[in-house]
C-alpha cells in the first residue's frame, strides 16, 4: 500500500502518544504473566482479574461482562457525551493445546493450554493503549472518547463477540478496530486490506450408525470404517464440483474416530471438521449442501447418518474508510513504508459479528522477527511473537484513536468513504 504518511495529519502536527519506556516493561512483563497462565473461552477469570485491576489502579472504571470474563473500559467519556467512541477489541482466550516452546522464561503453567493464537498479544497492546490515552485525557490531548473491549471467547464457535454485543459493549461505538498477529510479517509492520480479510468459518459433527460385525463377513454389515472414510475423502471432493471454485469452500476434518478391534466391523463412528469459505452467499448455502454431500456418499454404504452443523462465523469484512484511518495511524508512526497489501486468508474470527453493525476494520499485526525462518504458525505449541509486536500495536492503536477522534471533532476532513464490499442490507 503506497500512503502519504501525513495525508490525514494537520501540519506541522506530530502526534502525542508514544509508549514510555517503564510502560513498555511493564507490558512485556504483563504479556508474559498471561502467556504463562493461559485461560480457554468463557473461563478468563484470572485474565480479567488482572485486567481490571490494571485499570482500576490507572484510575479508570472498567466494567466486568455479564458472563463474568471479559470487560469494557471507556477512556475520555464524560456523563452525557453522545460522540461516538471508537472501540478498541482484544481477545483474550487461550487454546487448549500444550506449549511445547523451550528455552523462554514465560512457557505456559498450565497443562494442554497455550496461548499460541496471539491474543495476549492483542490483548497487552490494547491494555498499553488504554494507558497511554487515559494519559493523554488527563493532559487534555485525547480529542475523542474511546472503549477498551477486551473479549473472551473468541475461539469458541460461534464466538464471544455475539455475547458481547448482547451485552452492550457496542452501545455508543462509531466504529471498531483490531489487530490479529501475523507471523509472516515481520514485527513493526502491518498488513492491510479493504473488504473480506478472513473466511465465514463453521463446525460440522457427524455420526455414523449401521450393523457391525465380523471382518470376515462385511457383506453382512454396514461397514462402517469405509464409509465415514468415502465421507472424510469424498465429500470435499463432491462439494467442490457443486460450487464456484471462487468460493473457497474448504472442509477439512480434524477428528476421526471408530472401532476398537482389528477384526470387529464397528456399528459406530464419528468424524468432525471445519466448513470454511470466502463469500457470504456460499457461507448461507454451506450447510444444505453438507448435509445433501454427507447424506449422498454415506447412503452408498447404507450408513445412518446424523449431522450436527452449527453455524460459526461470517467473513471479517474491513470497511475502506477504517482502513484508511489504519493506514493514516501507521504511517504517522512509522512510515508508510511499514504497511503492506495482505490476502484473504481461510481463518475464521468473530471480529465479523461487531461488523454487522458498525463500520469496523483489523489488521495483520506483524510478530516475526526479521531474518527468522522458522516459518512458525498459528494455533501450533511452539508459536512465539516478537514482543516488538507491543510496542508496535500500542502505537497503531493509540495513533488510530487520536486521528479519529481529531475527525469527530472536525479538527480532520473525513474524505470520500470508499464503499465496503459487504452487500448494502446483507445481515447474518
Amino acid at each position: 500500500m503506497s500512503r502519504d504518511p501525513d495525508a490525514d495529519l494537520p501540519d506541522d502536527t506530530a502526534l502525542p502518544g508514544t509508549l514510555p519506556e517503564p510502560l513498555r516493561v511493564e507490558l512485556v512483563a504483563f504479556r508474559r504473566d498471561l502467556h504463562m497462565h493461559p485461560e480457554l473461552g468463557n473461563q478468563e477469570f484470572r485474565t480479567t482479574a488482572a485486567l481490571k485491576a490494571r485499570l482500576e489502579k490507572a484510575g479508570l472504571e472498567p466494567r466486568v461482562l455479564p458472563t463474568g470474563t471479559g470487560l469494557i473500559c471507556d477512556v475520555g467519556r464524560r456523563d452525557g457525551d453522545r460522540r461516538p467512541m471508537l472501540a478498541l477489541r482484544a481477545d483474550i482466550d487461550a487454546l487448549p493445546i500444550p506449549d511445547t516452546k523451550s528455552g523462554v522464561p514465560y512457557r505456559s503453567t498450565v497443562p494442554d493450554r497455550a496461548h499460541a493464537c496471539g491474543h495476549d498479544v492483542h490483548t497487552t497492546a490494547v491494555l498499553g493503549a488504554g494507558l497511554v490515552l487515559a494519559e493523554l485525557d488527563r493532559q487534555g490531548l485525547l480529542p475523542g472518547p474511546v472503549r477498551l473491549l477486551f473479549q473472551p471467547a473468541e475461539e469458541v464457535l460461534p464466538g464471544g463477540a455475539a455475547d458481547a454485543i448482547g451485552a452492550g459493549v457496542l452501545d455508543g461505538v462509531g466504529r471498531i478496530i483490531g489487530v490479529h498477529c501475523d507471523p509472516k510479517v515481520d514485527v513493526g509492520r502491518i498488513g492491510l486490506r479493504v473488504g473480506a480479510i478472513t473466511s465465514a468459518c463453521d463446525r460440522v459433527d457427524i455420526t455414523l450408525d449401521g450393523a457391525g460385525g465380523h471382518t470376515a463377513r462385511p457383506h453382512l454389515t454396514t461397514d462402517l470404517v469405509t464409509a465415514v472414510a468415502k465421507v472424510a475423502t469424498e465429500v470435499p471432493a463432491l462439494l467442490a464440483r457443486r460450487v464456484d471454485a471462487r468460493s473457497g469452500l474448504a472442509v477439512t476434518w480434524g477428528r476421526l474416530q471408530t472401532g476398537h478391534a482389528p477384526n470387529v466391523i464397528p456399528q459406530h463412528a464419528e468424524l468432525s471438521g471445519t466448513v470454511r469459505c470466502l463469500d457470504l452467499t456460499t457461507w448461507r448455502e454451506a450447510p444444505d449442501l453438507v448435509h445433501a454431500a454427507v447424506d449422498e456418499v454415506a447412503g452408498m454404504y447404507r450408513a445412518k447418518t446424523v449431522i450436527d452443523y452449527v453455524r460459526g462465523v461470517p467473513p471479517v469484512v474491513n470497511d475502506a474508510a477504517v482502513i484508511d484511518l489504519l493506514g493514516a495511524a501507521m504511517s504517522a508512526r512509522r512510515g508508510a513504508e511499514s504497511i503492506e497489501d495482505t490476502e484473504q486468508s481461510l481463518g475464521g474470527e468473530d471480529f465479523s459479528w461487531y461488523l454487522e453493525r458498525v463500520p469496523g476494520a483489523m489488521a495483520r499485526l506483524g510478530v516475526r522477527t526479521p531474518g527468522d525462518t522458522a516459518r512458525l504458525d498459528l494455533h501450533r505449541g511452539d508459536f512465539d511473537a516478537d514482543e516488538e509486536a507491543i510496542t508496535v500495536g500500542v502505537e497503531l492503536f493509540t495513533a488510530a484513536a487520536l486521528l479519529d477522534g481529531d475527525r469527530v471533532q472536525g479538527l480532520l476532513p473525513d474524505g470520500d468513504r470508499v464503499q465496503s464490499l459487504r452487500p448494502d442490507g446483507d445481515r447474518v
